[in-house]
């Protein structure tokens, strides 16, 4: 998971997400070694996920990872195995506090989330290529909606920003192309990246 999660980290990616990457396999295998052969245990298993996945809204990928931890300890505990329980506590702890002691989850580059308006008119495909190209590192485009009736396209683009950009510049550089509609800077891209 950890592997995982550093690669994932090149791209631009949520803070919640590393923790999820990170927790999320160790806490999985920790529930099937509590499951084991028993075809009992797996049903009352598969009946509590359910339960979780259509009663509960998950809303950051972290709280899946404490969801499946619960249910890890639960499912300890419920089967007698306090000690268990507790070194599952324990482990899943310390993990996060080394997590958090090393910042592994903090993003240290200029990540940000773009939103560009265009006109219908524009072919937003390769349109704004030459400025990323001059102003950020790393510049991907997640959604595409349309908007105002279906007059104008919204774009949103998941950039890294160069660290000696003038923020201006490149906000201008893209009002030449998209006519001077709407553009949405964010810099807190670290803790979410689309809403």
């Amino acid at each position: 998971g950890l592997v995982l999660a550093f690669v994932r980290r090149k791209e631009g990616y949520d803070r919640s997400f590393f923790v999820t990457l990170v927790l999320l396999p160790l806490i999985i295998a920790i529930i099937i070694l509590l499951v084991s052969n028993n075809i009992a245990r797996a049903f009352s298993l598969a009946g509590v996920f359910t339960l979780v996945r259509f009663r509960t809204t998950i809303s950051d990928t972290r709280d899946i990872t404490f969801v499946f931890s619960t249910v890890a300890i639960g499912l300890a505990m419920g089967m007698g195995y306090i000690t268990y329980a507790i070194i599952i506590t324990a482990f899943i702890m310390g993990v996060l506090l080394l997590i958090s002691f090393l910042k592994l989850d903090e993003v240290k580059d200029n990540n940000a989330k773009l939103k560009i308006i265009i006109p219908e008119s524009l072919n937003y495909i390769g349109a704004f290529d030459d400025v990323f190209k001059m102003y950020t590192t790393y510049a991907r485009l997640r959604k595409v909606k349309t908007t105002d009736f279906g007059t104008t396209f919204e774009l949103t683009y998941i950039i890294n920003m160069r660290n000696d950009v003038n923020q201006k510049l490149f906000l201008d550089a893209i009002r030449v192309i998209n006519g001077n509609l709407n553009i949405i800077l964010t810099q807190e891209f670290a803790e979410r990246v689309i809403e």
